[in-house]
């Protein structure tokens, strides 16, 4: 029973930290843009402009084809109908894994895919070379990625929107006038 009190307690005085069944409340399991980036390359990869400012920062590696295979393969997954899936199987095979792939990535067992898997395709063809592209990046480019300047000054401009410079000035001043 004392723990009990203690949560409706903590719930009443302290919403922020817990919510009624105790789990963290709904503000820290919202983050957003650059902060929800940060904390792992899945959310990152699921906010369209996390995947923009991604690719901008791989094309000046000159890896972004890292990024684009994920998310053709991600994309292939969703195709219904043996057509459809043969066509974008090709397409992905063409642009990112032939030897003659005008965006080629580098994964093992790209060699040992040959165009005849291409006519029995199914969703999950691509997997284990997506996941590879997925660890190549999150264990190399996405650490960089979360140092580089393009998402640190994206950092920055979230944050001079959230505290505009007048708000921080007024702040500043009450905090002068209460401190005199």
């Amino acid at each position: 029973l004392s723990f009990l009190k203690k949560m409706v307690f903590f719930s009443i005085f302290f919403p922020e930290i817990n919510d009624s069944e105790g789990h963290p409340s709904s503000s820290q399991q919202t983050l957003k843009g650059t902060s929800k980036w940060a904390t792992s390359l899945e959310n990152l990869l699921e906010d369209p402009e996390g995947v923009k400012r991604f690719r901008e920062f791989l094309k000046k590696e000159f890896s972004e084809e890292n990024v684009l295979f994920w998310l053709a393969c991600e994309e292939f997954k969703k195709t219904q109908g043996k057509k459809q899936m043969q066509e974008k199987a090709k397409e992905i095979y063409t642009t990112f894994l032939s030897s003659k792939a005008s965006s080629q990535v580098n994964v093992e067992g790209q060699s040992r895919l040959s165009e005849t898997i291409l006519e029995t395709p199914h969703p999950l063809m691509f997997q284990k070379l997506q996941d590879q592209i997925f660890n190549l990046m999150k264990y190399d480019s996405y650490s960089r990625f979360l140092k580089s300047d393009i998402f640190l000054n994206h950092k920055k401009c979230e944050e001079q929107e959230e505290n505009p410079p007048e708000a921080q000035t007024a702040a500043k001043r009450a905090s002068r006038i209460y401190n005199t």
